[in-house]
């Protein structure tokens, strides 16, 4: 016997111990079982009227078919809701032919349809493994929601005998309209506002019908020499602070003339702080050279750096003045003080081998007390230049008169020097150069002024007062851009000093102060 023909008997052995059929009987039973079994393995019907493998004598032929399928529906019918076994199962598309085994053909009614295939008497039967999703119903479940227009439903199932339904596709769905995106972040909603509001206007640059001569930015630098590098002057200082009350802005540039021509620019500016606490007092100094004169920086920058020096030398006794509103001590103080520093000025003109009157500056200065409770600012100066106050979007010019009543003299030919000391006149220093000339060329200024609150007091050069006396349009502007209720910023304040102006094209110097 061939080892495929043993198999096949121990096959046939296991089958009929499993249903039960005696080995006694095993020998008509036998032969059935291998035939059913071959039919099952081969998966054609047996032809008509061969034997179908019948169980014991006493059981009789089979009155249902043993399919895999009526066993899982018998379980179904057990296991799961009333009538969920009685459907038939789904049949393949004909799509899905290629992808599975055609079924076997259904047998007779008065015939027993083939055994599955056994597993060998030595080995474990294999589960039955699970039907494929298309032939196994499912166990219902909650009503879903129809599916999409662009999805086919899937076809029921269909009744033996006919032929099962052609799967069409459905045509592809018209192109929808594309959908507009419509921003929702925040940079969308300043959109709609800059639509309604009207545009900004447009920064303003030179007053007049047209713009002046010279270009609006630098076009040469100064010379310099290599022996001096230290007085080399920049284009343009910016300053700032805030104390008690007041908010300082000081701004100092070259004017459109100086910066086509290369010339250094002639306004010097320092501010200082001298103490600390209340007790501070806080010094502005704004000096201009005479112009076509070489060296006339540099005069400008002695002026400030001499006036400078006296006042924090005597900062104390000024700042206990200025709280105490001794305004008769201040001037005669103060006036001694510039003398000193004219004086300075003309000595260094005479060891530079320059005639004096040209080594000289007009200097202008405020006195800021850092105090909060005392509002009380003290301007000194001799020379051109301006004082004004804002106050609700007006200007002032608070120019003082001269205090000493005269015009400058000229200057009087050196005193011969004899062996008897010269004696220094009140508030001239004592040294070659002092006595034999005039302290200072000019009527020296005084003015002490009260600052409210919302009050802006402007110092300046000549190269600002001349335009903001002179043209209308120019102050109104610096009025309105200096009347908000908060001081501006350091680079607000000095685009604001930078506006231009025909025929005024100087060094200017601004410095303002807002009170709080």
């Amino acid at each position: 016997m061939s080892e495929q023909g043993a198999r096949r008997g121990q096959e046939d052995d296991w089958w009929r111990q499993l249903y039960g059929e005696d080995g006694a009987e095993g020998g008509e039973g036998a032969g059935g079982g291998g035939a059913a079994g071959d039919a099952a393995q081969s998966g054609a019907a047996p032809p008509a009227g061969a034997p179908t493998g019948a169980g014991p004598a006493d059981v009789g032929p089979a009155e249902a078919s043993d399919t895999l399928d009526e066993r899982v529906a018998s379980v179904l019918r057990t296991v799961g809701p009333p009538g969920w076994g009685d459907r038939p199962p789904p049949q393949p598309t004909p799509a899905d032919a290629p992808d599975r085994a055609a079924p076997a053909a259904p047998a007779p009614p008065d015939e027993t349809p083939p055994r599955a295939a056994p597993a060998p008497p030595d080995e474990t039967p294999p589960r039955a493994a699970p039907a494929p999703p298309d032939e196994t119903p499912p166990r219902p479940e909650p009503a879903r929601p129809a599916p999409p227009a662009d999805e086919t439903p899937t076809p029921g199932p269909v009744p033996p005998g006919e032929p099962p339904a052609r799967r069409v596709p459905s045509p592809p769905p018209p192109p929808s309209e594309p959908i507009p995106l419509k921003a929702t972040g925040p940079a969308a909603r300043p959109r709609e506002v800059a639509r309604s509001a009207p545009p900004p206007a447009p920064a303003v640059t030179y007053i007049g019908d047209r713009p002046p001569t010279y270009e609006a930015e630098p076009a040469a630098l100064p010379a310099a020499d290599p022996a001096a590098l230290d007085e080399l002057v920049p284009d343009t200082a910016l300053e700032g602070a805030q104390y008690g009350s007041l908010t300082l802005r000081a701004a100092s540039q070259r004017g459109d003339s100086a910066r086509y021509r290369g010339d250094v620019r002639r306004d010097a500016l320092l501010t200082a702080r001298f103490g600390a606490g209340r007790h501070a007092l806080i010094l502005v100094a704004v000096a201009t050279g005479r112009p076509a004169v070489e060296g006339a920086h540099r005069a400008a920058r002695d002026a400030c750096g001499w006036i400078g020096s006296a006042v924090g030398r005597s900062y104390t006794q000024l700042a206990e003045d200025i709280r105490a509103d001794r305004r008769g001590d201040l001037k005669t103080g103060l006036q001694r003080l510039t003398d000193r520093s004219y004086g300075k000025l003309r000595a260094r003109a005479l060891e530079r081998g320059g005639p004096p009157e040209q080594y000289t500056a007009a200097l202008r200065c405020l006195l800021l007390p850092a105090d909060p409770d005392c509002r009380t600012r003290v301007f000194f100066g001799v020379g051109a230049g301006g004082l004004f106050r804002l106050r609700d979007g007006a200007w002032t010019d608070l120019e003082p008169v001269a205090t000493d009543h005269g015009t400058p003299a000229p200057i009087p030919a050196p005193i011969p020097v004899t062996d008897a000391p010269a004696r220094p006149g009140p508030g001239l220093p004592h040294g070659p150069g002092t006595a034999e000339y005039p302290a200072r060329p000019e009527p020296f200024l005084f003015h002490a002024a009260f600052g409210r609150p919302g009050d802006a007091l402007l110092l300046c050069s000549a190269g600002l007062a001349d335009p903001l006396r002179q043209e209308p349009a120019f102050a109104a502007h610096l009025a309105d851009r200096w009347s908000t209720p908060e001081p501006p910023g350091l680079v607000p304040f000095l685009a604001t000093a930078q506006l231009r102006a025909k025929g005024h094209a100087k060094d200017r110097t601004a410095v303002a102060v807002w009170e709080a």
